[in-house]
């Protein structure tokens, strides 16, 4: 079988609304469970290309094995993929804790989503809703990323390999965005 490759496409509109489908639909099935659901990635920064695939992330508090319970009792797969772990970004202790994670997808028959699972507090949970925010909040930064994302999809023959060379870029969009934060006075919304 021949690798898989990376699409990327320009950013759709509907995104927006596809993600408010998902969310509610989260909030039915986990209700309290879910402090916050929010839209992260590339697909949650307008004019930002992406893979066609909603991100979501739930922020849990605490992040144990009854909130994977509810998500496989409401229908939603266990994404087999990706590791229960994000990457470690420079400057960061390898604290398991800290970087821990439930990673879903979504129920048979629904709109394609990567769902992350993360604790409230913790550095994975603030690092994708700072890095969305300052891709928001900075056009030069989002259009560089994505000029990025396009030539990386192109250039590599093979699907598995695009997270690992994008990982170490949203690191650098990362610390760029902590520094933006503190000037800015950023807080989560």
């Amino acid at each position: 079988m021949p690798p898989r490759t990376v699409a990327i496409v320009e950013y759709q509109t509907s995104w927006c609304a596809e993600f408010e489908g998902i969310a509610a639909r989260l909030r039915e099935a986990l209700g309290s469970q879910a402090l916050r659901i929010d839209h992260i990635g590339s697909t949650a920064v307008p004019g930002l290309a992406a893979k066609d695939i909603i991100d979501v992330q739930v922020t849990v508090d605490p992040l144990n094995d009854e909130i994977s319970r509810q998500f496989l009792a409401a229908g939603f797969t266990v994404h087999t993929e990706i590791t229960r772990r994000d990457h470690l970004p420079p400057g960061f202790e390898a604290r398991d804790q800290d970087w821990t994670k439930f990673f879903f997808m979504q129920r048979s028959g629904e709109r394609r989503c990567n769902i992350h699972v993360r604790q409230l507090g913790k550095p994975n949970q603030r690092y994708a809703l700072l890095v969305r925010d300052f891709l928001r909040a900075d056009e030069r930064v989002a259009a560089a990323y994505c000029e990025l994302k396009k030539r990386l999809a192109l250039a590599l023959a093979d699907a598995d390999a695009y997270p690992d060379v994008k990982d170490p870029v949203a690191d650098i969009i990362y610390l760029a965005a902590e520094r933006w934060a503190q000037a800015s006075d950023w807080r989560q919304a």
